[in-house]
């Protein structure tokens, strides 16, 4: 596996880069990305581009997993347009208008701001031509690499610091298991002895005695949080292996820690109302989930 296989990296990013196509033409390209769960391309491009928009469709999706990008085209001009206008087309609208007036006898003189307002009669080289943008469709694919380079890095360095904070909260969470562990025996026969004296409370003596302790063993086994700890264990050791691993774990770690956060749950729902040190392992099962949800929260950056 290389290097960049086990590069692990966050959805949110950002790169732009500027390029020039002549003197008075120069553009920006920008992209900025956030979470996502596929990968979803959202293009900010003006009018006419619609083949560089295609283009960098292909790319982009050869280039990244997962992601909401926006990709933004900005085409800048270093001088204002020098505004024109068609002067063949403007003598046959004020030959037409004075034509109109001759044949129904009427006054007046044609308006020159409302002939300026019909179509096609001011002109001017703001508007970008073919060739134009040709020459800056060309331009900005040789950007793109370097851009998507750029932003790779960014969400590189952003997955970095997500799975630093992830491992430290793994660490957390260990010892939160652990310290429950500790505390299974001493829960489990406050459990027996609550059950225990109920149910002797209920018969007053009228039943064996033995049967009784029987039966409140079974039902003090059945309170029994091994299991979720030996589960929240592995969960946790998987986790470690994955963030190891590296690559496209994003999903992977987010159904982990849907897993521990059910664990989490039953161990609580056990621990509930028992005596000993039960309301301590309460309080360990109610962090647990808070350290679950930070990581949940964190781990939907990942890719």
């Amino acid at each position: 596996m290389t290097q960049q296989e086990k590069t692990i990296c966050s959805m949110t990013g950002f790169a732009r880069v500027a390029g020039r196509v002549s003197d008075t033409l120069g553009f920006t390209l920008s992209l900025k990305s956030v979470n996502h769960r596929f990968l979803d391309l959202h293009m900010r491009m003006p009018g006419g581009t619609d083949a560089l928009e295609m283009r960098l469709r292909r790319l982009l999706k050869e280039k990244l997993v997962r992601g909401h990008v926006e990709v933004t085209l900005n085409i800048e001009r270093s001088q204002k347009a020098e505004a024109k206008y068609d002067a063949a087309l403007v003598a046959g609208y004020v030959a037409a208008f004075r034509s109109a007036a001759s044949e129904h006898n009427l006054s007046g003189e044609p308006d020159l701001n409302t002939i300026f307002r019909l179509p096609g009669v001011l002109t001017g080289d703001s508007r970008n031509s073919e060739e134009e943008l040709q020459v800056l469709e060309e331009a900005a694919m040789r950007e793109v690499d370097g851009l998507v380079d750029a932003l790779n890095a960014m969400r590189t360095q952003e997955g970095t610091a997500l799975v630093e904070e992830l491992r430290a909260g793994l660490d957390r969470l260990r010892v939160l298991v652990d310290e429950a562990a500790l505390q299974r025996e001493n829960v489990q026969q406050a459990y027996f002895e609550r059950i225990q004296q109920k149910l002797q409370a209920m018969l007053n003596g009228s039943l064996d005695r033995d049967r009784v302790l029987q039966e409140a063993a079974l039902l003090a086994e059945r309170s029994d949080v091994e299991e979720e700890v030996a589960r929240l264990r592995a969960h946790i050791d998987h986790f470690r292996a994955l963030l190891d691993g590296g690559g496209e774990v994003g999903k992977k770690l987010d159904f982990l820690l849907q897993e521990m956060n059910r664990e989490a749950n039953t161990l609580l729902s056990k621990t509930g109302g028992v005596g000993g040190n039960g309301p301590r392992i309460t309080e360990v099962g109610l962090s647990m989930k808070s350290e679950i949800e930070k990581a949940r929260e964190q781990v939907q950056n990942l890719e």
